[in-house]
């Protein structure tokens, strides 16, 4: 069920501009983006689909680390989800009545090769078909992200990403995907946030699998970039023409102060959060301080001869999912954090930034995602940039049908404010996807974190556009924001 209307849709709309701060309907244009540009909401597969074991699907590593007790909120899983696997034309209809011209989906791996195994799933693939279909007659560029966190269990069962294996299969399913779809598909995103995957996943245990070994997430680290590169050939191999990009959690890291030891500390995590995937994609190379300051954690004798020729080979954009900025200091003294995401994570402290905060406890910086898209045109070429991911989460409440959510207009205007900065100073940024279109499973988090512009009651899974989604609409059919 779907509750929404068009008359009261357009008096939230209004409502919520006067909310934000905006100045009058008229003036929405002066921030104008260039004709073209894609306005976008994502998603991902384990957090919307549900059904997880419909149509010979097998279960994935979130699957498993959902059901492993206390590893996620609430003992919540994705499970149900927001059922999409069955509700999604209604879904691709709502996005129809937004004006979004992208949407960002991403592939359940074991939907397209159950168990991991060598043989695809012709129930899987159909699904994605239809889907795409969908998309395509509502007028909806499909962009497909083929790895956002669902590993089938048996491939972490043979060693997940520590197991260099892992990335070959990774080839061989984009291969799959990329015979089927790769006629429609306008963007590929090999990989999502590989930063989350690998250090989290595999050093603080934070997300699934739940492994907390350094050394386990810099294997890990190195073939998630191995499969996004044979994943890559695999997809320039299937004969159709083909946009492939990345998502990465690419993000500003600063220094608490001007001390050398807190300089050198923003530089070990910005090595550990970007330059170690954007230097192998771009220069062909890991950062040599990056190895220097991992050096006690691995040899890194995983890196084979041709490894890097493979990952660096040339991609057509990249996409950066933003949410805050990092402030960090030395730690004094340092300190063994066995747990912590990055091997080099003893020497580093983490500080709070001053100012609001999203319901995820994250800083509201805006200045962060200009200076991340400038410094890749700086640092890494004039390449075709996506905000891939851009969102809050907030308490949402259904309150008389409505859900007034200003702080969440409030947050993506000043963001769409730093992304026009971006392009006005040069950065080749091509669209904008918000997170999320729906409210969803959100990870360890369960369903306690709303990030969508659409509110979903879980009991019910009736859909309701929170007045940001009018918002948006707004921005979408006028083509840029207003003015502050």
């Amino acid at each position: 069920m779907i509750e929404s209307d068009d008359e009261s849709g357009a008096g939230m709309m209004t409502s919520s501009l006067m909310a934000a701060g905006s100045p009058a309907h008229g003036e929405l244009t002066e921030l104008r983006f260039p004709a073209g540009f894609w306005w976008g909401a994502a998603t991902a597969s384990y957090q919307i689909e549900g059904a997880t074991d419909e149509d010979g699907r097998t279960p994935c590593i979130w699957d498993t680390f959902a059901a492993t007790e206390g590893k996620v909120v609430n003992g919540d899983s994705g499970a149900g989800a927001t059922e999409h696997y069955f509700r999604y034309r209604d879904d691709v209809a709502l996005m129809a009545s937004l004006g979004l011209n992208a949407y960002r989906f991403s592939v359940a791996w074991p939907r397209i090769r159950p168990r991991g195994g060598d043989r695809s799933n012709p129930a899987g693939i159909a699904f994605y078909d239809k889907l795409v279909d969908e998309l395509l007659g509502k007028g909806i560029k499909p962009v497909a992200t083929l790895y956002h966190w669902d590993l089938p269990q048996e491939l972490e069962d043979a060693g997940g990403w520590t197991n260099r294996d892992t990335a070959h299969r990774f080839g061989d399913y984009a291969a799959d995907v990329a015979a089927a779809l790769g006629d429609r598909i306008e963007l590929w995103c090999t990989l999502n946030e590989p930063w989350c995957s690998a250090f989290l996943g595999y050093g603080s245990g934070a997300h699934a699998p739940g492994r907390t070994n350094h050394a386990d997430s810099l294997a890990a680290a190195h073939h998630l970039l191995l499969a996004h590169g044979l994943g890559t050939a695999a997809i320039r191999a299937s004969g159709k023409d083909a946009n492939i990009s990345l998502a990465i959690n690419a993000g500003v890291v600063r220094a608490f102060s001007d001390d050398p030891a807190d300089l050198d500390a923003a530089r070990r995590i910005d090595g550990m959060l970007n330059r170690i995937f954007l230097d192998p994609i771009f220069k062909g190379a890991y950062p040599q301080d990056v190895l220097a300051d991992t050096a006690q954690t691995s040899d890194w004798s995983f890196v084979r001869e041709g490894d890097l020729e493979i990952i660096g080979a040339p991609i057509d954009g990249l996409g950066l999912n933003y949410y805050q900025p990092d402030l960090v200091s030395a730690a004094n003294p340092p300190r063994d954090d066995p747990h912590g995401p990055y091997p080099t994570g003893d020497r580093v402290t983490w500080h709070r930034a001053e100012g609001p905060r999203t319901d995820m406890d994250w800083p509201i910086d805006p200045s962060g995602l200009e200076e991340i898209l400038l410094r890749i045109k700086r640092d890494y070429g004039d390449i075709a940039l996506y905000i891939t991911e851009n969102g809050a989460a907030f308490p949402d409440k259904v309150v008389d049908g409505q859900v007034q959510d200003t702080e969440r207009i409030d947050f993506l205007h000043r963001h769409l404010v730093a992304a026009h900065q971006a392009l006005q100073a040069g950065a080749n940024l091509r669209g904008y996807f918000v997170w999320s279109l729906l409210d969803n499973f959100e990870w360890a988090l369960g369903y306690g974190k709303r990030f969508g512009i659409i509110h979903v009651d879980y009991e019910t899974q009736v859909r309701t556009l929170k007045q940001s989604a009018h918002w948006y609409r707004d921005v979408i059919a006028s083509g840029g924001v207003p003015r502050r």
